[in-house]
């Protein structure tokens, strides 16, 4: 009988680009093993050299989380479904916080601001005032913080903490709705601050212009009642999980990439965390960053409104928090699906005995930390590969993007062998001269030259580190960045 694998946007690149592929299976395991079967290069990235599925990847039957295997022993109705969920980056403590603070009065001109909320009869006089009372940190000002910081602000959270230490850039715009073209070359924090404060000057903006660390993660979390993730990179998305758990604070989490976004809250306390459902990261370069592939603009502004909504839930201790539920959204399909999680007692962090009792390398644990010597890349920079154009040297430059990139920008006399062709069409390579492999910013690229080290090319290989991007920057401003 037949049974649809729903394929994740970062690994339909190894299933034919397909998002779903029908097999005739009775179980999940049959499935799975008859489609990594026949898409080989999908079957490394989900299941490790021992032959089990790897500990960032869930599998679910409906919305039934069977990773186990005995779950992979499950039988799917035919029909049904099986989900491959990869990770891809509410005795209520903020309750308990509140009640060690008076509820704050409201002013006349808050109670005319709120007041849609005040006719509310879940939200009220006392839960605008719970609000009011409130104190937030938010990890981020750019796509999830966007609307993050716009509807928090506006619905009259009292103290809005922003962490962020970026700049604004003119690639941020289409998307990161709370700066604006004025702002391109300022710090994100600042231009956030400001259009916060216009949005509401009764919250009370706590800017703290730093990045995220081990160092000072449990300091700022202690500080505040809820924690909100914005991040969109594994080693920050794991500090936010492990010093929430910490602290013993609730952490709403979002993540992006490309049509497709996650939410959730986890909170130790009562259910399960980040770890619980992915316990380890993926590879460095498996899952490639928006920067890397792109994202629709508006999804981010979903994402951090269904965000914005947990938060204020978690400060009123409504029902229907997005505990122990992972909500997953297509944009492209409009579908929403809903997947039950489970708290795992042997979480390293938030199980019946954790190993985790303080913050980690968490650069390291995600494998960003590789010792020089482990660093198989050689490397040139744009304008190095720019000298050796100038004196003739004899070299080929490969690009791994895909056809559409080339269309926005390219460097002249390069060859486009798209990164999932390049270990078929190895063979269009010379092996005798140096081959400059280039993709957008040096990921793809990367992971390129790995593959076709992986597979015999004898050929030497080198990546044009920091890709097209560098070489408008260094060389050929006319080439245009996107």
């Amino acid at each position: 009988m037949a049974v649809t694998v729903v394929i994740p946007t970062p690994l339909r690149q190894f299933a034919g680009g397909n998002s779903e592929i029908e097999i005739e299976a009775t179980t999940a395991g049959e499935a799975l093993e008859k489609l990594t079967t026949a898409h080989t290069d999908l079957k490394k990235h989900l299941y490790n050299d021992g032959g089990n599925l790897r500990n960032f990847v869930n599998v679910y039957v409906g919305d039934e989380d069977i990773r186990d295997l005995e779950g992979l022993e499950t039988e799917v109705k035919s029909g049904g479904e099986i989900l491959i969920v990869p990770s891809i980056a509410g005795g209520n403590i903020a309750a308990e916080a509140k009640a060690e603070r008076d509820l704050p009065n409201l002013s006349n001109e808050e109670i005319a601001r709120y007041s849609r909320h005040l006719i509310l009869p879940e939200v009220g006089l006392e839960g605008q005032k719970k609000l009011k009372a409130a104190r937030v940190l938010m990890i981020g000002t750019g796509g999830l913080g966007s609307p993050l910081g716009l509807y928090l602000a506006a619905a009259g959270i009292g103290t809005l903490g922003i962490v962020d230490f970026d700049v604004v850039d003119e690639s941020n715009l289409q998307r990161q709705i709370i700066h604006g073209t004025k702002d391109v070359g300022r710090l994100k924090i600042e231009s956030a601050k400001d259009r916060l404060h216009d949005i509401n000057p009764n919250t009370r903006i706590e800017a703290h212009e730093t990045r995220l660390t081990s160092e000072n993660a449990l300091r700022l979390f202690r500080e505040f009642d809820v924690i909100v993730d914005g991040t969109d990179n594994f080693p920050t998305r794991y500090l936010v999980n492990d010093a929430s758990v910490l602290t013993g604070k609730p952490n709403v989490y979002g993540s992006i990439f490309r049509f497709e976004g996650q939410a959730c809250v986890f909170w130790a306390e009562k259910g399960a965390c980040y770890r619980c459902l992915y316990p380890e990261p993926p590879p460095p370069g498996l899952v490639p960053s928006c920067a890397e592939g792109g994202v629709l603009g508006v999804l981010p502004g979903i994402v951090g409104t269904i965000q914005a909504n947990e938060v204020i839930k978690v400060i009123l201790d409504a029902e229907g928090i997005l505990l122990n539920r992972l909500l997953l959204f297509d944009a492209w399909k409009m579908r929403f699906r809903e997947l039950k999680l489970k708290k795992n007692p042997d979480c390293p962090i938030c199980g019946t005995n954790p190993t985790i009792k303080e913050l980690i390398d968490y650069e390291e644990f995600c494998g960003l930390n590789l010792p020089v010597e482990e660093r198989i890349l050689e490397e040139i920079t744009a304008t190095e590969l720019n000298e050796l154009i100038k004196n003739n040297t004899e070299v080929q430059i490969i690009d791994v993007r895909e056809t559409y990139e080339v269309e926005i920008a390219h460097i002249p006399n390069t060859k486009l062998i798209p990164l999932a062709e390049v270990v078929a069409r190895a063979k269009e390579i010379d092996s005798s001269r140096t081959a400059i492999v280039h993709c957008k910013g040096g990921v793809r690229s990367a992971k390129a030259i790995k593959a076709l080290q992986e597979n015999g090319f004898a050929g030497r290989l080198l990546n044009l580190k920091g890709g097209i991007g560098a070489w408008s920057d260094e060389v050929d401003a006319s080439v245009p960045k996107y």
